[in-house]
């Protein structure tokens, strides 16, 4: 176990006493969502702030493609090791709460001037749509992160209640706009 001041999200799965290689896979699999999420995050942050990066239309459409590619795939990579872990987590008592919160007001963006500014077709419903639920990912990841670093994690009931629903936010929702996005 780390130090206080250095424990992470991680941590947090760790600690409720599911099965070590379970944890593991979850671990792996969420890292590969955050910095996909991060990614697919801050390329469309560039272009809000007027960043013409890639420097051409044609390039800025493939990368929000390729970046929306690899955010699907590791959402999809997640079912099953966020499944057998909320399997294994399941507290005796289905009774908690969610630990995060959702969108905040500087996530709620009309992107369609964004998007044609930058020269990009895309439905600006589902880049919104894929943007809300990545962000409320990372911040959720980074909520655990905090609570980590301060002995304060939610209980094992609380745990299973927002994975739980991150799982049937991101498993449903944001995969179908990703590959949308994607195609």
């Amino acid at each position: 176990m780390r130090a206080a001041s250095t424990r992470g999200w991680q941590d947090v799965l760790i600690d409720q006493g599911v099965d070590e290689a379970t944890v593991q896979r979850l671990v792996v699999q969420l890292r590969a969502c955050e910095v996909a999420a991060l990614s697919f995050c801050r390329l469309l942050e560039r272009w809000a702030r007027g960043e013409p990066e890639p420097s051409t239309p044609g390039k800025r459409q493939a990368a929000l493609r390729r970046a929306a590619d690899r955010a699907e795939t590791a959402l999809i990579g997640l079912e099953g090791p966020l499944e057998r872990y909320l399997l294994e987590l399941e507290p005796e008592r289905a009774e908690g709460r969610s630990w995060y919160g959702g969108p905040g007001a500087a996530e709620l963006l009309d992107w369609e001037p964004i998007l044609t500014r930058a020269g990009v077709r895309m439905s600006a419903i589902r880049v919104a749509q894929a943007y809300l639920e990545l962000a409320v990912l990372v911040r959720a990841l980074e909520g655990l992160g905090v609570a980590a670093r301060f002995q304060s994690h939610p209980d094992r009931g609380s745990l299973w209640a927002g994975l739980f629903d991150l799982r049937e936010n991101l498993l449903e929702r944001a995969v179908e706009d990703l590959r949308a996005i994607a195609a």
